[in-house]
């Protein structure tokens, strides 16, 4: 089931993507959030509840079921809504990577590069965002700046490259929500951004399959220094 529930998500999403720009408007919802329920699916299916880490990551895909729903509306409270929704995923999923455990090398390599880039954003954002927002689109990108992060510490300490590619994948597809949300570019930035974001979603999901089995935290040898 579980290699169904991954193709049943990404390719929900690309019909998403298709009917967006071609079909019926009302339709794509219902594409999004099937592929929404995949991702979830696929988690539980891969034995997400039976340990700590596959909780709090099933946490966070429930949080971003959430996020989805609200931003299948239009108008500032419902795009907040969905802030707050990913904005606690976000969260969940940094929890997690800290219970899998966290190898302090690769998190600090990963700093400089996070940071630049969240900078570039911030400073690319900023003249488009409106004085309300300011302060929730800082805290947002901090929060997904930390977890990308965290995502390489964890990977560093044992984890799977499922847990820093789908952050990075959902990191980019935020980037991609932003623009069309404050900068509204003609191209329509959620060709990409949505099937960034729903294959990322597949990665995390896919990073609680050692959940199922064996030790919930694995610690390279310097993984606690």
């Amino acid at each position: 089931m579980s290699k169904f529930f991954t193709v049943l998500t990404v390719a929900a999403a690309f019909v998403m993507v298709a009917l967006n720009l071609w079909g019926p408007g009302g339709y794509s919802t219902w594409a999004k959030m099937t592929a929404s329920t995949g991702f979830i699916a696929l988690a539980v299916s891969l034995g997400a509840h039976r340990r700590t880490y596959g909780r709090i990551m099933l946490a966070g895909l429930f949080l971003s079921w959430w996020g989805d729903w609200f931003l299948t509306g239009g108008g500032d409270t419902r795009f907040l809504l969905g802030l707050v929704s990913f904005l606690s995923a976000h969260v969940m999923y940094c929890v997690a990577f800290g219970v899998h455990g966290i190898r302090r090398s690769w998190t600090l390599a990963a700093v400089p590069p996070v940071a630049a880039l969240t900078g570039g954003v911030l400073w690319w954002l900023t003249p488009y965002v409106g004085a309300d927002m300011t302060w929730p689109v800082r805290a947002y990108t901090a929060v997904i700046s930390i977890m990308v992060i965290l995502a390489f510490g964890a990977k560093g300490a044992g984890g799977p490259w499922a847990i820093p590619v789908g952050a990075v994948l959902f990191y980019f597809s935020d980037i991609s929500v932003s623009s069309g949300q404050f900068v509204k570019p003609d191209f329509p930035n959620y060709v990409w951004g949505l099937p960034f974001y729903f294959i990322g979603q597949v990665f995390l999901a896919w990073s609680t399959k050692d959940a199922t089995g064996g030790p919930n935290v694995k610690k390279a040898p310097d993984a606690a220094k």
